[in-house]
């Protein structure tokens, strides 16, 4: 166990391919992730990637697919998968130590539990458990448009020390591919969590 672990979320809202990138760039830096999936986030990646994954019987190339399991090596072993019921992991207690937690994609049910400490699965109660130990949480909602509902709710978890990072992608870089939109959130998304990568040019960089 060691402060630079990472808690990674997946929920139900649109935005897997994000989620399954952010996971690929952790790994391949050599951090530790605890990687916690939604029943909801199952259905979308059955959606957005038409990959079957089984919360019970979790296999890792189920998620990345096998050609990037094979890329990854042994960064793999840096992946540790907890069922989203299971209250007994690490991650449902302040005391195992982590250097932050990301939800991405994050729903808009997962935000209003968090605002509201409704610890109901494994993914609501780390983020909670990141709260209230000071701890870098960051959000990523995809949707819109949003209701007030949901805009009070992402204030509230602002207002408790969230960080809200919507899966807005830029167009100064000029994007040329669907995976350059992709590498600019989940470069963002990284800065959060002081893990160095290449994968934005960032803003007065030269284009050349």
């Amino acid at each position: 166990m060691a402060a630079t672990d990472l808690v990674l979320a997946f929920t139900g809202a649109s935005g897997a391919p994000y989620g399954v990138r952010l996971l690929e760039v952790l790994l391949a830096a050599g951090r530790s992730v605890h990687l916690v999936i939604s029943p909801a986030a199952i259905q979308v990646a059955a959606q957005e990637l038409e990959r079957a994954v089984r919360l019970d019987q979790f296999r890792p190339q189920d998620l990345l697919g096998s050609e990037l399991v094979e890329r990854l090596g042994s960064k793999l072993a840096g992946l540790h998968y907890h069922h989203f019921q299971d209250f007994s992991a690490g991650i449902a207690s302040g005391s195992f130590l982590t250097g932050g937690m990301i939800v991405c994609p994050c729903s808009m049910g997962t935000v209003a539990a968090i605002a509201h400490g409704l610890s109901q699965n494994l993914v609501h109660r780390a983020a909670d458990v990141h709260l209230k130990e000071r701890r870098q949480l960051v959000l990523v909602p995809r949707e819109t448009p949003l209701g007030l509902v949901q805009l009070r709710n992402l204030t509230a978890c602002a207002e408790a020390g969230a960080v809200i990072l919507p899966a807005m992608p830029a167009f100064y870089t000029k994007p040329r591919a669907l995976s350059d939109m992709i590498d600019f959130v989940v470069g963002r998304i990284c800065d959060q969590v002081g893990v160095e990568h290449c994968l934005l040019r960032r803003w007065s960089e030269s284009s050349s």
